[in-house]
């Protein structure tokens, strides 16, 4: 039974979308996980007091309002803080930084009881100058079935050192 409206993702404006279905004139719905997990990867969790912020000349730490009214539960935030790497070079230490922040993200999942375990890859593919991050997430659900989504990131500062 469908119980989201379907975001659908798009890996070249690097932006998530309601699916809409021209025929019936409607939103599309979505009743597995790849909504919750967009939501969770793409929305942008606010930075934490020790984050670098990706611009210097702007100090907003980003985050939903509502995670602001209860900052003591830090773990039932919405979001992911990808965002903060969106002008990294692409080295081995983004990756890491890259995975640990999708599992923080998805986190939620495993304590809530809709996954047993999550495993995320980070891997760059391309070229130095046009490379970009790929996440490949596994979920394994308490049934065993098991959900596999990949994203595409592109990112803005491309290049090793």
């Amino acid at each position: 039974m469908p119980n989201d409206i379907r975001i659908d993702w798009n890996s070249t404006l690097m932006a998530g979308d309601f699916a809409f279905d021209s025929a019936v004139q409607d939103l599309m719905a979505d009743a597995g996980l790849e909504t919750a997990v967009l939501v969770s990867l793409f929305t942008d969790r606010r930075a934490r007091e020790d984050d670098e912020l990706p611009d210097s000349n702007n100090l907003d730490r980003r985050g939903w309002w509502g995670d602001l009214g209860a900052p003591e539960v830090e773990r039932d935030q919405i979001g992911s803080r990808l965002w903060l790497l969106g002008r990294e070079k692409t080295q081995e230490s983004v990756l890491v930084k890259a995975k640990k922040y999708a599992e923080e993200a998805l986190r939620w999942m495993i304590e809530d009881g809709v996954a047993k375990t999550i495993e995320v890859e980070t891997e760059r593919q391309g070229t130095p100058g046009t490379d970009w991050l790929v996440l490949t997430v596994r979920i394994y659900k308490p049934d065993g079935a098991v959900t596999a989504l990949k994203y595409e990131l592109q990112w803005s500062a491309q290049g090793l050192r």
